[in-house]
């Protein structure tokens, strides 16, 4: 960065740059139109910001992101209870939604078991879904991961800890692509691969 670039400027570039899909590239350009447009756009996303800072709080039931607790989705009595769709993260939940073929619960993992990156169950809402799945009611969990090693070992460890619930365990049909990730497949594709489950 030139020297005249002052602290706040490189601090707002930093910052940027680590979200994911900005490199420092990106995030320069993404800085450029922020201060180049503070009334129509650096603004209202401050504010937006602060809002969400304030306001967005992980629900305590299925683990995803709102800003009330328990979330609209898990206080929404028209929702089937029988069945729960198991995704990593809050961003793969808001695609199933998008896609508009699931009208059940979810529980988000908050990530995926990985022995490189030293993520163990005990780091991720497996406990929590094992209780889950053992209540009244529950007949099927589907789980909705990424097809990854990662993602298959999750749902290898899930199935395993789930067998003798007397719980159906499912996973989304191979529609999604090897290493694709739901928050970036089109509604289509998504549609069709919870219409193919099958069971695990």
């Amino acid at each position: 960065m030139a020297a005249s670039t002052g602290p706040e400027i490189e601090r707002l570039i930093a910052l940027l740059a680590k979200l994911p899909g900005l490199g420092p590239r990106s995030a320069r350009r993404a800085t450029l139109t922020l201060l180049k447009k503070r009334e129509q756009l650096l603004a209202p996303l401050s504010r937006a910001l602060a809002d969400a800072a304030a306001k967005v709080r992980t629900c305590q039931v299925c683990g995803s992101l709102d800003t009330t607790d328990p979330c609209a989705i898990c206080a929404d009595r028209a929702r089937d209870g029988a069945l729960l769709c198991v995704v990593e993260e809050a961003g793969a939940l808001w695609a199933m939604e998008r896609a508009g073929a699931f009208r059940g619960r979810y529980h988000v993992l908050g990530g995926l078991l990985s022995a490189l990156d030293g993520i163990r169950p005990e780091s991720l809402g497996i406990a929590a879904l094992a209780v889950r799945a053992s209540a009244d009611g529950v007949r099927e969990v589907i789980l909705a991961l990424p097809a990854t090693v990662d993602g298959q070992t999750t749902a290898h460890y899930i199935t395993d800890r789930l067998a003798g619930t007397g719980v159906a365990v499912s996973m989304l049909a191979r529609g999604v692509p090897v290493g694709g990730d739901l928050d970036w497949l089109d509604d289509g594709t998504i549609a069709q691969a919870m219409r193919a489950r099958r069971p695990v």
